[in-house]
């Protein structure tokens, strides 16, 4: 039930469609009317995406791509926890099917990407859903809904109140979506990347600067509430693409596929700590709910084990555009560069067995300032521009952080064939 299931096979309801438009963004259904009256009362999915992108509206094509037709959906949990409040919404009262679904980040794609396999029409829609979801410092919100997203608000009288980013299963929910969709459909992904139809959420927190993750590791999000009341604002207003990052005009920001790909990487790499794993720093904990206690002290080799899987998907993936550019914001071409450099400065180094401790804060030092300058830009400013990356170079940041994951996992291979999963400083 997490997740829901499909109905319909891969036939959308028009009528439907038209109420989530309206419940995402007021303004789409209404400049679409026509449009969505030639649609006929039910068409087919793929028919459906063809038509929206010839209507050249990012909105749209993007929503289309996002519309996920589910029903009898409720989110995990047992329902004496306090903070397990759901409902399994099927009919309305009139007694006629509700399509709606609703579920926390760690389970409501984990079980989308089992129904997939049964609806692989699906694949490139739960993607689309995934990164659209995902934010401009490369995490995710607690919760997705057909209405948008949703995440943890600071409440002092409430004793279960916390927030902090969820960086588990991030990377590796995504890829096994990403290869689902590669096997149903080859040409998805190449003809989407440098399509700038992918959006942002604009989550009100603030991941603080690196030298301040230094002094204290375990407090490094600060929730920006006169921004989250802008949010709020926004959402009553547009709808609830309010809570997605705008541009300098006031509506949704677009960026390609691409660029959504790598920021979650990139990310991950801001925290990389050469032989012992990705520095878990963001208030939450990975995987196995009895790690809590190494978040900001730990280190993961789990999600450095899937971070190398990720990378050598995406090379092939880029590959593609090696004679090539994808369309970045200004800023992440910046990032990227500043990543390639900061890893290409020590590589030759991974032809010996360990790290001195000296190079492995250093290269973190490099990385973790990298991703905060770049933090502290986009929080402040918003994004400049667009700029291209040429493909070859995103090849190359494949590469070299495929060395170094090769190389922090033989270090932590033991005795017994078995790997340590987890490092404490």
């Amino acid at each position: 039930m997490r997740g829901g299931v499909f109905v319909d096979s891969g036939s959308v309801r028009v009528a439907d469609l038209t109420r989530f438009l309206e419940q995402r963004n007021h303004a789409v259904p209404r400049t679409h009317a026509a449009w969505l009256l030639s649609l006929g009362e039910i068409i087919d999915r793929r028919e459906l995406l063809t038509r929206a992108a010839q209507q050249n509206d990012p909105n749209l094509e993007r929503l289309c791509h996002e519309y996920l037709p589910l029903t009898f959906s409720r989110r995990h949990g047992d329902p004496s926890r306090p903070w397990n409040m759901f409902a399994i919404n099927v009919q309305d009262d009139d007694g006629n099917q509700v399509l709606d679904y609703q579920g926390n980040w760690r389970d409501i794609f984990q079980n989308w990407e089992a129904l997939c396999h049964s609806f692989p029409v699906y694949f490139e829609s739960v993607v689309a859903k995934f990164v659209n979801a995902s934010t401009v410092d490369g995490f995710n919100p607690y919760r997705v809904t057909r209405d948008g997203i949703d995440w943890e608000v600071p409440d002092p009288d409430n004793p279960w109140s916390n927030i902090g980013y969820w960086g588990d299963h991030q990377i590796i929910y995504l890829l096994r979506l990403l290869e689902g969709l590669n096997s149903f459909d080859p040409d998805a992904l190449p003809r989407l990347l440098n399509r700038e139809v992918f959006s942002y959420a604009d989550v009100p927190y603030r991941i603080r600067p690196y030298d301040a993750i230094l002094r204290n590791s375990k407090n490094t999000i600060d929730f920006d509430a006169a921004h989250d009341a802008e949010i709020s604002d926004r959402a009553m207003i547009v709808g609830s693409d309010g809570r997605l990052l705008m541009n300098h005009e006031g509506t949704v920001l677009h960026v390609t596929l691409g660029e959504k790909l790598l920021v979650p990487a990139l990310a991950k790499l801001g925290s990389l700590v050469v032989d012992g794993g990705i520095w878990m720093n963001t208030q939450r904990p990975e995987w196995n709910d009895a790690n809590n206690a190494l978040v900001g002290y730990g280190s993961s080799m789990v999600t450095l084990a899937y971070l190398r899987r990720y990378f050598a998907f995406c090379r092939d993936l880029f590959g593609s555009l090696t004679d090539g550019e994808l369309v970045v914001s200004t800023e992440v071409a910046t990032w990227i560069e500043q990543t390639l450099s900061a890893l290409s400065s020590y590589r030759n180094r991974l032809s010996q067995p360990v790290i001195s401790d000296r190079r492995r804060k250093k290269v973190l030092d490099w990385l973790g300032s990298a991703y905060s300058e770049y933090r502290a830009g986009v929080y402040e400013h918003g994004f400049s521009g667009k700029a291209t990356v040429n493909g070859a170079a995103v090849v190359d940041l494949c590469n070299v952080a495929l060395d170094y994951a090769d190389h922090s996992m033989r270090a932590n291979r033991r005795d017994s064939g078995l790997y340590h999963s987890y490092n404490l400083a």
